[in-house]
């Protein structure tokens, strides 16, 4: 899948109610029909963008799919990274009328990303900008991540994030307050009807989840560790279970942390926890293992926003948060304090009883989820309507 699985997942078709189209070759292009806004995402097979589009009813917003890395005259729903849709050439020849970077910038430099900025404002074409991330997840520190935000928050017609606190935070750094449009669901909406119809079978076991996944820079599962391991063991009928990839946690492995896999090997063999090491998770395998959890605990040290989360909120998970990111404004969370510079192990401790104590969490209903999609979509079409009035040198919708 493209989406927030323990993997960097592989792709799903994306199903005709995203009006996703192939990008089309350049001397040879097929234009929409009048009024359409034609929309060069980056990416576009992620599930977060699959879901800006409405349901079912057309919006006349239509995103290119993604150009294949290795040969960018064909698309592909496999592989998008690196991103060709970055590159002044492409953004120079290829046909669309808003450029929306999303994620996939990781490794430019800002001086390239000021070189597409110009040729999309050269061209006539807008740009878009979601701050997902405050803080990339992949990078020990941040400086090139800021330098590269403050390129494209001071070059977009429009800016976009998920949170009120997020848009305070970039307001306060950049001078520039973004809109804010929530994140949509990630689950599918129709995997989503039939799990209600169909609930999963409770045994009556408190679970608590730390999944490792493989191991960003953002992570520190061995901090928490400890204080989860004593928290679960506290509560009656309560299960702690870990799951790890093989990359990490098997020796040989291109990730491999032998402290971390011998800490985990001791604890399970105590008991004290059940250990999972395995490749990553299908779809389906990912949406069965977070529904059997009551507790997803997220250890990160810097963030900003977690598709996890509202993975979880679709599924009736209970998410304990860290306070470095907007956790909590994004939905409700047992907040726990961490970040780079210090962990209060009290505060999660309390965070995973006070989940205990909470009982079940409902899955958020499959119709506010609906309705929800309906307005972000809304929401980007009539952004992208403004961008394109407010860019240089304006081409214009068609």
């Amino acid at each position: 899948m493209v989406g927030y699985s323990a993997s960097m997942p592989t792709a799903l078709p994306a199903p005709p109610a995203t009006a996703v189209i192939p990008a089309q070759q350049v001397g040879a292009p097929t234009r929409p029909e009048p009024s359409t806004i034609v929309v060069a995402s980056v990416p576009a097979a992620h599930v977060y963008v699959r879901h800006l589009a409405p349901e079912s009813r057309p919006d006349g917003v239509v995103r290119l799919a993604d150009p294949d890395p290795d040969d960018p005259t064909r698309s592909t729903q496999q592989r998008w990274w690196p991103p060709v849709m970055l590159s002044p050439e492409w953004v120079e020849q290829a046909e669309f009328d808003v450029l929306h970077v999303q994620f996939g910038f990781d490794a430019w430099e800002p001086e390239r990303l000021e070189a597409v900025c110009d040729a999309v404002h050269r061209t006539g074409r807008a740009l878009v900008h979601t701050v997902h991330d405050l803080r990339n997840p992949h990078h020990t520190e941040r400086s090139l991540h800021d330098a590269q935000l403050a390129v494209l928050l001071r070059r977009a017609d429009a800016s976009i994030t998920l949170t009120e606190g997020a848009a305070d935070e970039v307001e306060r750094r950049y001078g520039r307050r973004p809109l804010v449009v929530p994140h949509p669901h990630v689950v599918e909406l129709d995997e989503l009807e039939r799990r209600a119809a169909a609930p999963q079978h409770d045994d009556g076991r408190f679970r608590v989840g730390l999944h490792l996944k493989s191991l960003r820079a953002s992570l520190d599962p061995a901090a928490v560790l400890p204080t989860l391991v004593e928290a679960v063991a506290a509560l009656p009928d309560a299960v702690l279970r870990v799951d790890g990839h093989r990359d990490v946690l098997e020796a040989g492995g291109p990730r491999h942390d032998a402290a971390l896999a011998q800490q985990l090997a001791t604890y399970a063999g105590e008991g004290a926890l059940e250990l999972h090491v395995h490749d990553y998770f299908t779809d389906a395998e990912l949406w069965d293992y977070l529904a059997d959890l009551d507790l997803s605990v997220l250890p990160y040290r810097f963030g900003t926003h977690s598709g996890w989360l509202e993975a979880c909120r679709d599924l009736g998970t209970a998410v304990a948060a860290p306070t470095c990111g907007h956790y909590a404004d994004q939905g409700p969370v047992h907040s726990f304090r961490m970040d780079e510079d210090r962990f209060d192990a009290d505060t999660l401790r309390a965070a995973v009883h006070a989940a205990h104590a909470a009982g079940p969490v409902a899955p958020l209903p499959v119709a506010v989820r609906r309705s929800q999609r309906a307005e972000v979509a809304a929401a980007h079409r009539r952004i992208y309507e403004q961008a394109l009035e407010a860019c240089p040198g304006r081409r214009g919708a068609r």
